[in-house]
């Protein structure tokens, strides 16, 4: 099935360009041309991936992908900025962008950082619900369940699971984690980490002792591997 994408974008002729390029890359393709328009159509509507222009009208595009992760929204969101706005790069990636294209790009460009952010998309994510195996996690309404049946998650150790799962297939460090989920910097101790994810773990997995699904990287960290069985 074809991956459905989100173009915020406000020039008329770029957004004209990419999203022709797009479609001709196999991908379906709705577009919307200012903040407003765009938070209201990736709350309402299924998408895989979310392209969002920094400087949008109405609403900008900062403001758009923090309120998108405040609302539970999961799905990737792959943000166009201008070269001098390194600021708002750092700024963007960490209340919840995924990646960033700098103006001006070239559209193999844009599609190369499109098809590397899919891959790491374990399920369609419009709705924030994810599904492995027997476990279901609602992001936005902030619910586990294992067999249909309800899982107590402290609020870190939810937010641990969510930061995780966004990262399916990637290896994160113990460092990246305390700086991420706990806004801890330097020298913190990576027993927090650990001891958050032997709690995952052992609420989690069919055998905590064997793990299948949140995994030890030696000497890195953590990786979650679930796959969807729908």
């Amino acid at each position: 099935m074809n991956k459905n994408i989100l173009l915020v974008e406000d020039d008329v002729g770029l957004r004209s360009a990419l999203s022709l390029r797009l479609s001709s890359a196999g991908y379906q393709v709705d577009t919307a041309q200012d903040g407003v328009e765009a938070f209201e159509k990736a709350t309402s509507q299924p998408f895989d991936l979310i392209i969002l222009d920094l400087l949008l009208p109405a609403r900008g595009g900062l403001d758009v992908c923090r309120d998108l992760r405040q609302a539970g929204l999961a799905t990737p969101i792959l943000m166009l900025t201008c070269l001098h706005q390194t600021i708002d790069k750092v700024v963007g990636l960490k209340i919840g962008a995924d990646d960033y294209v700098t103006k001006p790009f070239k559209a193999a460009e844009l599609i190369a950082r499109v098809e590397v952010l899919l891959r790491h998309v374990p399920v369609h994510s419009g709705s924030g619900v994810f599904q492995f195996g027997p476990i279901r996690v609602d992001f936005q309404r902030r619910e586990v369940t294992r067999d249909q049946k309800p899982v107590t998650l402290a609020a870190r150790e939810f937010q641990l699971l969510q930061y995780l799962i966004e990262r399916t297939g990637r290896a994160v460090p113990r460092a990246e984690l305390l700086r991420s989920v706990w806004g801890f910097e330097g020298a913190s101790t990576t027993r927090t980490v650990d001891a958050h994810v032997a709690a995952l773990r052992h609420k989690l997995e069919a055998n905590p002792r064997q793990p299948e699904l949140i995994l030890t990287v030696a000497k890195v960290g953590y990786k979650f591997v679930g796959s969807r069985t729908i």
